[in-house]
């Protein structure tokens, strides 16, 4: 005779108390893959992007008061992150992809939710979605929630900032042929000029004869490296 099941096992599902997350809201970007994504949220801020909310949360009210903030905070899931089992160490871009830290000291995408937290800036509240500025989030991507930055709270100037102390800066002088330049509104052109400044390359790469692709606003940007100049072949 076979033993009962303890009255309290459970075969499936979340603990009692812990809510299953879904989407509120899928981003919209210019950017349709993850390559040439500024890597941090404000490195570019030309960049424009849209929260465009499901049809259960696409409410006026839902949002009434947010447009008396300047950020806010976006909670969403990255796309492709690791598959594969628990990695307690990443390779940060910021360390040139070269030297060993723990996952939980990294924004890496490659961590055990895959959720990802940036705060952008907000340029408009209207038709069931925000209008934002210099998110780092391609197209597609998921949204679990929205929260609005408060200054006294989430700004802290004077805190250290481990191996990535600084904001990084433009390295690359970009270069667009006319031709390439009037195939991008006014818009997308800053935006595209910012990211592309940034390096969009791995930091293992440095490949001067390399071409490299970047899907940008429907487009796809070739583009190669030489020294600290960038070039676009074409669009």
């Amino acid at each position: 005779m076979s033993d009962p099941e303890p009255t309290n096992s459970r075969t499936s599902g979340p603990p009692d108390g812990v809510r299953t997350i879904r989407p509120v809201a899928f981003f919209r970007s210019p950017f349709s893959d993850k390559f040439g994504v500024p890597r941090q949220s404000g490195l570019a801020p030309s960049l424009r992007g849209r929260v465009e909310f499901e049809p259960p949360y696409r409410d006026a009210a839902a949002v009434r008061g947010l447009e008396e903030f300047d950020h806010v905070w976006l909670i969403w899931g990255f796309r492709d992150g690791a598959d594969g089992p628990f990695r307690p160490t990443v390779r940060p871009p910021r360390l040139g992809g070269n030297e060993r830290v723990g996952v939980f000291a990294t924004r890496s995408p490659f961590r055990p939710n895959g959720l990802g937290l940036s705060a952008v800036r907000l340029a408009g509240v209207a038709d069931g979605a925000l209008e934002v500025l210099g998110a780092d989030l391609a197209d597609g991507t998921p949204v679990y929630d929205v929260k609005p930055y408060l200054p006294y709270a989430d700004s802290r100037p004077d805190a250290r900032a481990g191996f990535a102390p600084d904001a990084p800066r433009p390295s690359l002088e970009v270069e667009l042929p006319p031709d390439a330049a009037r195939a991008f509104s006014p818009a997308d052109l800053a935006a595209l000029r910012e990211a592309l400044a940034l390096d969009p390359r791995p930091p293992y790469q440095d490949d001067p004869d390399r071409v490299y692709g970047m899907a940008f606003a429907g487009r796809n940007v070739r583009f190669v490296v030489r020294g600290r100049v960038l070039t676009v072949l074409e669009v």
